[in-house]
């Protein structure tokens, strides 16, 4: 029989994006780390010569205009992780991964919109004093997710 609460999938993501090249980097890692799909909230995903594997045609990857078309169309049971230097986030180095999830990653420059924080189910963030590199962040969490964690 199928234990469909066993089953595990993510998708990782930015929301305005500022740079085209760190979509294709975070796209690269995403097919690397075992994501199974990838998106774009805001602003479009551009070829990239930093997506070397070509991730992009080899993985699902969605397109939302906003924050509300992106949250009204989750998959059922979808959990969304936020990654953000916020005094409210939980340690990456502690946190309980969900079975089912999307990581939500903001553009450089701003972070997550106050919207996409208060819609979180969970915000992470590193122990680190300044903000990283927004494709450096998410394949940190892609490459956390991977070790042999709980999951919640």
């Amino acid at each position: 029989m199928n234990n469909n609460f066993i089953n595990e999938f993510f998708g990782i993501g930015i929301l305005n994006g500022k740079t085209p090249e760190n979509l294709g980097v975070l796209w690269r890692s995403a097919q690397n780390l075992g994501a199974s799909f990838i998106f774009s909230i805001g602003n479009r995903y551009a070829k990239q010569a930093c997506d070397t594997h070509d991730a992009v045609k080899s993985m699902p990857y969605y397109h939302y205009n906003t924050f509300e078309d992106f949250f009204n169309n989750l998959p059922k049971g979808t959990r969304i992780v936020g990654v953000e230097l916020d005094e409210s986030a939980q340690d990456l180095e502690t946190f309980n991964h969900p079975r089912r999830c999307v990581y939500l990653l903001g553009a450089e420059d701003h972070g997550l919109s106050k919207k996409a924080i208060e819609k979180s189910h969970f915000l992470v963030k590193f122990k680190s004093e300044l903000s990283l590199n927004v494709s450096v962040a998410g394949s940190i969490v892609m490459y956390d997710r991977g070790l042999n964690k709980l999951r919640s």
